[in-house]
């Protein structure tokens, strides 16, 4: 996620009338006339899987349809989400470590190291790591912060408010991660990492004795995009059927389009001929659903993050077209490898706005538990292009409404269970790639979930 804005650019958003439609209201009520049998179907899911410690959500919503179309494990933007909810979310982040970890002693978890990105001075992401200490601390944890592969023993990092935040290198040492320099005699009980691992890590592999939270096998050094989706949409489609409303309400359809290379000629020519195989299938689609507007994809690095390895394309013969700077954007990922594999994504045009600029809401959670949002806006880009890139503004967005009356907040209701279905989604992909959660106790108090199926 680029971090562009700091929080002094955020503001209450003045919402188009639009946004609520026919379409979110019959979502809405046939959520809340289903709650029940919702909160059973949540509660079966839940425990069928480990879900992350966080992970954030972007949505879009066309008034016909409204889809997860980014699902993040690591996500930075902390310092955007609504400061109502953050006040909220130490709550979720005691609740979630009392039910799963225990601390060095036996008792509940009361350190904590927080491992960061490397190689970036960007100050909006260290107000972001500012902001989630506050966040740490506020839920009784000592919390301190460690850099991989830090050259000094500690260095000190600004943000784009002012704040001084101190990190130290953390060293993979006898199975264990921990903090050099002044640090060195803090043993944590659990890591949480908001390094995305994009890179391998080979040190901190299978010889790893300590918990890490998310787990480093989730990084997007072998994470797939086109397995996340395949059970967002599985799960979504269960979803409606509960419900009673049409799947393709729901769901965004995503394809895998493996031998990506635009400089070969004949990878290019089959990616065309994909993409345009997809469009109308789409427009017949479309049609079908009395959608009038031609369809659109976007073309996204399979194992990508930071908005990197993004293209929208509204024919094949865009592809056969694309100039030498369009395929050298699309060639790099984050950390320098190249883009091996692409998805072939549904594009789906947004109708909100903030502040009469194009917006999307994005959902962050905590566990199954709702604990932030924000509205990503860009002054630039129109309601059919990619609105995470350098320019966006962040509006107030507060899930936290949804804990005073669910009836009453129809697009919150909505949003967040999209975003329940995502982070779902992720507990199934790792149950699938066989991830293991080091020192995680399933369901350690007995009962429902706070969140999912309560």
């Amino acid at each position: 996620m680029n971090i562009t804005k700091s929080e002094s650019t955020m503001g209450t958003a003045n919402w188009s009338g639009r946004v609520s439609t026919a379409q979110n209201d019959l979502l809405h009520h046939a959520i809340v006339r289903h709650h029940d049998k919702l909160m059973e179907w949540y509660q079966s899911q839940r425990h069928a899987a480990v879900l992350p410690f966080y992970s954030s959500f972007d949505i879009r919503d066309s008034g016909f349809k409204v889809a997860n179309v980014d699902g993040n494990i690591y996500p930075a933007g902390f310092n955007n989400i609504c400061p109502t909810d953050r006040e909220s979310a130490p709550e979720a982040v005691r609740y979630y470590l009392d039910r799963h970890y225990r601390g060095r002693d036996g008792g509940p978890v009361r350190r904590l190291l927080l491992i960061t990105e490397e190689h970036t001075n960007n100050p909006y992401y260290w107000e972001n790591v500012h902001r989630l200490v506050e966040i740490l601390r506020a839920a009784d944890l000592e919390v301190k912060i460690g850099i991989p592969r830090l050259k000094e023993g500690v260095k000190e990092m600004q943000s784009a408010s002012g704040f001084i935040v101190q990190v130290t290198r953390a060293e993979f040492e006898g199975g264990e991660i921990r903090c050099c320099g002044v640090d060195s005699g803090f043993f944590p009980d659990l890591v949480v990492s908001n390094n995305d691992f994009s890179e391998f890590y080979s040190e901190w592999g299978e010889s790893l004795q300590m918990p890490l939270n998310p787990p480093r096998e989730l990084g997007w050094w072998q994470r797939k995009k086109s397995n996340y989706f395949r059970h967002y949409n599985r799960l979504a489609t269960e979803f409606a059927h509960i419900i009673q409303v049409d799947p393709w309400l729901l769901t965004v359809e995503t394809e895998l389009f493996e031998n990506f290379d635009l400089s070969d000629d004949k990878s290019r020519e089959s990616l065309a001929q994909r993409t345009q195989q997809m469009l109308d299938r789409l427009r017949v689609k479309n049609r079908e659903h009395g959608v009038q507007d031609d369809p659109f994809l976007f073309v996204k690095n399979n194992s990508g993050t930071y908005g990197l390895g993004v293209m929208r394309v509204s024919s094949g013969e865009e592809i056969l077209q694309l100039n030498y700077k369009t395929r050298k954007k699309m060639k790099a990922a984050k950390g320098g490898r190249e883009v091996e594999e692409v998805i072939l994504q549904e594009g789906i045009p947004s109708i909100v706005r903030a502040d009469d600029v194009t917006a999307e809401p994005t959902i962050y959670m905590v566990g199954c538990q709702l604990i932030g949002g924000f509205l990503r806006s860009h002054s630039e880009k129109g309601p059919t292009e990619s609105l995470n890139s350098p320019g966006a503004v962040y509006k107030r967005l507060c899930v936290s409404d949804l804990k005073i009356s669910i009836e009453g907040h129809p697009l919150e209701n909505v949003y967040g269970s999209v975003a329940r279905l995502g982070v779902l989604a992720i507990g199934a992909e790792a149950e699938e790639m066989r991830v293991e959660y080091r020192g995680y106790i399933r369901d350690a108090a007995g009962g429902p979930q706070v969140g999912c199926g309560n």
